[in-house]
């Protein structure tokens, strides 16, 4: 594998370098002083600030140079704050119902700013309003197209046959994307989806891979296959730089599920953009047959604006290097499997799930709440014997597992890593199981969404 270069090296030096304009004269201050008070609540399952008319996340407004002072009041005893990240300003943390903080600030320049609660999860959970300085136009949030890969997007299993030569060609396209409701990512990607395309080859198969990367580019790319031996796993061979087209061979030794990523410096920066994917190197005999097959893969973004906020959410190198990631997602975004691919299947029919890490960091506790994997391959390892009846299965960073697991009862079976706190980061995807009920298994009233 290509090894990463440190921070300031050449590999940064992709974007021209721009004089930086001088800042805006601060706004005269008019003595004029904007009070506000809000209260934290919880209603109806939801976190928010209310005004003292009962207004929730109520905006407020203010005029430049005016001193803006919001007193928040703690109502329902939870630890909270009060934060506008753009404009620098936090509150101290208050914890006690009836408690309180302020902040005070003199609002220096017009626009469109946003408050929050900064505790972790509170965004997620509705504890987001807007502060709006001035007079700006009204602007509609962020919306870009979708980069999710649809999970049913994948080649069918090979039949038993001789080994072949095949060609595959993959294409760096970097594009603007949906990553959440009303903000969107500079996504890097493989042929304009995350993740990139599904390989599936069996052992013994020869694979002429080609690598175009278009001259409109900003970066290099390259592609780095697990189930490659030889340099950089194709990486070596493959630095393509924007207008470039770059090619290798290799011969396919070892089955398995194995992850393929972008291995330019910085590679952290290539991989959490979205330039990641699966190869399937099927055994000679094949995989026994199922009735459905799914492709998934979870990775992190770090993004200058926090989880919630609208617009472009751009990248911070500063968080990939420190591993502290606004967002975990499937797919791509953070709904990518729950309102526009969910996943569906029927009672009786046993469901393979190929499950993979792009990362670039973290590992997951890959789970299905409602199910017991039947059978789970380590690792993706297919030359050892699999396991049977597991609840959560580990996956590193840059690996892979394939679980599979009949359906015995109807309803909502959400995919989730097990480090649950990232379900509030956007990690979210959703099994809708249709079919008779089977009251022998399970007698209840089945809600959406299912829990612990």
């Amino acid at each position: 594998m290509t090894l990463p270069s440190l921070p300031g090296s050449q590999s940064h030096a992709q974007t021209p370098a721009h004089s930086i304009p001088a800042a805006p004269a601060a706004a005269t201050p008019t003595g004029k002083v904007v009070a506000y008070t809000l209260e934290t609540v919880m209603e109806g399952g939801k976190m928010g600030f209310k005004s003292p008319d009962g207004t929730f996340n109520p905006v407020l407004h203010a005029q430049p140079g005016d001193t803006v002072k919001i007193t928040l009041i703690n109502g329902d005893g939870i630890l909270h704050d009060i934060a506008i990240p753009e404009l620098n300003q936090d509150s101290t943390d208050i914890g006690t119902k009836g408690s309180r903080t302020e902040l005070s600030f003199v609002a220096e320049k017009a626009g469109t700013f946003t408050y929050i609660c900064n505790l972790p999860g509170h965004v997620a959970a509705g504890m987001t309003g807007q502060l709006i300085v001035g007079n700006p136009a009204a602007t509609p949030a962020a919306s870009a197209p979708s980069i999710a890969r649809n999970p049913t997007d994948l080649p069918a299993p090979l039949a038993r046959r001789a080994p072949q030569h095949l060609k595959y060609e993959f294409e760096t396209i970097e594009k603007v994307g949906h990553l959440a409701d009303g903000t969107t990512y500079n996504y890097w990607t493989f042929n304009g989806q995350v993740p990139g395309p599904f390989v599936r080859i069996r052992v013994g198969d020869t694979v002429d891979v080609t690598l175009k990367n278009p001259k409109d580019s900003v970066a290099p790319h390259s592609i780095d296959f697990h189930a490659v031996t030889g340099p950089g796993g194709g990486a070596a061979a493959t630095q393509t730089a924007p207008g470039g087209q770059t090619n290798f061979t290799f011969k396919a030794l070892n089955p398995g599920l194995y992850v393929y990523h972008c291995a330019t410096p910085m590679v952290a920066h290539h991989i959490t953009s979205g330039m990641y994917g699966l190869i399937l190197v099927e055994p000679e005999a094949g995989l026994p047959k199922v009735d459905r097959e799914f492709y998934v893969m979870q990775g992190e973004l770090y993004t200058q604006k926090a989880i919630g906020e609208k617009g472009d959410a751009g990248f911070d190198v500063d968080k990939l290097l420190h591993e502290d990631p606004e967002y975990f997602v499937f797919n791509g975004s953070t709904d990518a499997l729950t309102k526009e691919y969910p996943m569906k299947a029927k009672v009786g029919e046993t469901v393979r799930v190929f499950f993979g890490v792009g990362g670039p960091n973290y590992a997951s506790n890959f789970h299905v709440i409602g199910e017991i994997f039947d059978t789970v391959y380590p690792e993706a390892s297919m030359a050892n014997a699999p396991m049977k009846h597991v609840q959560t299965t580990l996956v590193p960073a840059g690996g892979a597992t394939m679980a599979e697991f009949k359906l015995q009862v109807p309803g909502n079976y959400p995919f989730v890593d097990h480090a649950l706190s990232r379900m509030e980061l956007g990690l979210k995807a959703m099994l809708h199981v249709e079919g008779p009920e089977n009251h022998a298994i399970f007698k209840g009233k089945v809600q959406s969404g299912g829990g612990h």
